[in-house]
């Protein structure tokens, strides 16, 4: 399946998680599917607003300019998740089902959870590239929930989406979150891993890594880290430099989060698929692919294009000219200072 896959299409690929219409019919399938006769108004609703946020034309703010944490990734989580909740309330008995309040928030949650990257025009007016916030994106993300949920009539649902949308980053330690209903916390549970399995099921995600996510992790502070004045802590030396380091992030990170931290909810994926599990059949493959391209030291392996669907123009060159110059101005630091400060982990 992988080979034929296409670069825009899920991991069925049936659906183009490079469309928000697209990915919203899909989503809609599968709501009224599992929630018959329930209105679909506000997730369209959702999906409009998603779309003119991250293209540039949600007043007030400029569009996406992350080339890794996309417009595509995005969809292709939320269709991650529609599915995963489709899948666990076909599981599960009648009481412990989320219904369809709670999956409504859930895909509403997911559909905004990198709003955070988004700069607003005037309090951002500081900042050059949305990747600057990638320490702190997912509280920006519950900040637009808090202010965005009430304009689409769903006040009530602002404490728990600004919660579980958490469950998607590393800002807050996921043991430490407590929610009244167990119910809750499944949906944070099944957001988190959607947002894993989509991204590292993506037929480009290791040129995505390489390419675009590193990107991000200089500008973010994340590749590079500024611990003093003058005093840098390298993570990672180039984007070929954390695909090597990838396998350990799959190994102890993200199966720990998975099948620990998540509970192995991406098992729910196995209802739709007669038993099978496309997600994770498309990490391994990806995983298995890497290992073999860093045993062989051959990067020419990594061929695929991916196309970025971003809201402003030029964004692909100006994230690459700004970290030329970051990392540029980080090597003149360190020369000056005869590399001592140059600390590899």
């Amino acid at each position: 399946m992988n080979q034929d896959r296409r670069n825009e299409f899920d991991v069925t690929n049936t659906v183009q998680v490079s469309s928000p219409a697209a990915v919203r019919d899909a989503v809609h399938e599968l709501f009224s599917e599992t929630f018959p006769g329930t209105s679909f108004d506000k997730l369209w609703l959702a999906f409009y607003d998603f779309e003119r946020l991250f293209s540039g034309r949600y007043p007030g703010y400029n569009g996406c300019d992350t080339t890794y944490h996309d417009m595509q990734h995005t969809l292709d989580m939320t269709l991650a998740l529609a599915r995963l909740v489709s899948g666990y309330e076909r599981s599960v008995e009648p009481s412990d089902r989320l219904g369809a309040a709670r999956a409504q928030m859930s895909i509403i949650t997911s559909l905004f959870h990198d709003s955070g990257y988004i700069r607003h025009e005037s309090r951002d007016s500081d900042f050059a590239n949305g990747a600057e916030f990638t320490l702190y994106h997912v509280s920006r993300s519950a900040d637009f929930l808090r202010r965005y949920l009430p304009e689409l009539g769903l006040a009530k649902d602002v404490a728990v989406a600004s919660i579980i949308v958490h469950f998607t980053g590393y800002e807050v330690d996921l043991d430490n979150i407590e929610l009244e209903d167990p119910r809750d916390i499944i949906c944070g549970h099944l957001i988190g891993t959607a947002d894993l399995i989509a991204q590292m099921a993506d037929r480009c995600y290791l040129e995505k890594c390489r390419d675009h996510l590193y990107n991000e992790f200089v500008i973010g502070g994340i590749a590079v880290e500024n611990s003093e004045p003058g005093e840098y802590t390298i993570r990672y030396e180039s984007g070929e430099d954390l695909l090597k380091k990838t396998p350990t992030f799959y190994q102890q990170v993200m199966r720990e989060r998975l099948n620990s931290k998540f509970n192995r909810v991406y098992r729910y994926i196995e209802v739709l698929y007669d038993g099978q599990n496309p997600y994770i059949d498309a990490i391994r493959v990806n995983m298995t692919h890497l290992v073999r391209i860093i045993e062989s030291g051959d990067w020419s392996l990594l061929r695929r294009k991916p196309s970025c669907f971003l809201g402003l123009a030029h964004t692909v060159q100006e994230i690459e000219k700004a970290v030329r110059r970051q990392l540029k101005a980080i090597r003149g630091a360190t020369t000056r200072q005869d590399g001592s400060l140059l600390m590899p982990v």
